[in-house]
């Protein structure tokens, strides 16, 4: 590859390109991307494909050597701050420093306590240099589900729904199921290929009996899919459902008169570190009434429903107004994309 001039927010750049590559695969390991420049030549790049495998960092050097590049004296940028501890695979801190690489940057530092700053006091030890904190917010973004599992024994959740204008869920009688458009749909399968369990209650599951799965370009090779979670009260649901009898009826949990937070840590034990909350709305209602909600994702669509289900049941909201943070406002195809994050207290 003809050198290029790298600075170091730019090869950062890259490598937090590979590390979104493994958004949705690696659980309960964060995804991590790799690459190692020398010289502004980029010798190899690599990313955490799951838990288990190689870490970016190794990923990264097989790619050099493969393509029969000399990593001495290079730098290896991360996006988190590199393991020191020996768990599946050995410590990724002791392959770079053998390797003979003369500088490791990284953007987030490792949330996990006992690790924090573990790796720039080998590294420094073995003569490396090291630079922390570049591009760190972005770096930090794409491992807030890890960080919050592993701090709080939570997993991230996102609130998801396909609404009219009026914040309905449903539309009139006679008028059909599907309120968003196909683009929309198709985006927000991409948003569930992102999580490792998608939640609903019970009556979205008698009313539209829906099948939970990753399909088409949001299933990825070797990808499970993801857990789907059913909470009920009665635990009076159909046992011809969708979720119950087809393939990946395995996939499936139950929950019977249980608080949304101790399924919520039940699935974060399982090592679930991100759960989409698909509805209906008295669950998110619930889930934000109990403060457990951390994203918002809704797609509006361009109708006045006029009667129907309300996107947030106020008769289960008992607390006070939420606060959001809009971090994205997109128009996919006729409808409205809103991302937000939720303001805590």
């Amino acid at each position: 590859m003809n050198a290029v001039s790298f600075t170091d927010e730019a090869a950062m750049e890259l490598a937090l390109a590979e590390a979104r590559r493994g958004i949705g695969l690696t659980a309960p390991n964060p995804p991590v991307g790799a690459v190692i420049l020398k010289d502004h030549q980029l010798l190899g790049k690599g990313w955490h494909r799951k838990a288990g495998g190689p870490h970016a960092e190794i990923e990264a050097l097989q790619d050099a050597a493969a393509a029969g590049h000399d990593v001495r004296g290079a730098t290896i940028y991360v996006t988190l701050e590199p393991c020191s501890t020996h768990g599946r695979t050995p410590p990724c801190s002791s392959a770079l420093i053998d390797s003979g690489l003369a500088r490791v940057v990284w953007g987030a530092r490792d949330p996990n306590p006992s690790h924090l700053g573990r790796a720039e006091t080998l590294l420094k030890s073995a003569g490396l240099s090291v630079t922390t904190g570049v591009l760190e917010n972005e770096c930090q973004e794409i491992l807030r589900p890890f960080a919050k599992r592993i701090t709080t024994g939570l997993p991230w959740v996102i609130a998801k729904a396909g609404m009219s204008l009026d914040g309905r869920i449903t539309r009139p009688a006679g008028e059909g199921q599907w309120l968003t458009g196909p683009a929309a749909r198709e985006d927000a399968m991409l948003l569930r290929a992102t999580c490792e369990a998608v939640l609903v209650g019970a009556e979205t599951i008698r009313q539209d009996n829906p099948a939970l799965t990753l399909r088409g370009s949001a299933l990825r090779p070797h990808q499970p899919q993801p857990w789907r979670v059913i909470l009920t009260r009665s635990g009076n649901l159909p046992a011809e459902a969708q979720v119950f009898t087809d393939a990946h009826r395995d996939r499936t949990l139950v929950f019977q008169n249980q608080t949304l937070e101790s399924v919520l840590r039940d699935l974060a034990d399982r090592g679930v570190m991100s759960v989409l909350i698909e509805g209906g709305g008295q669950i998110l209602a619930t889930a934000f009434s109990a403060g457990l909600v951390d994203e918002v994702v809704f797609y509006t669509a361009p109708l006045i429903s006029g009667s129907g289900k309300p996107v947030v049941d106020g008769n289960s909201f008992p607390g006070s107004s939420v606060a959001l943070q809009f971090i994205e406002c997109q128009q996919v195809a006729e409808d409205i994309k809103l991302r937000a994050l939720v303001l805590k207290p």
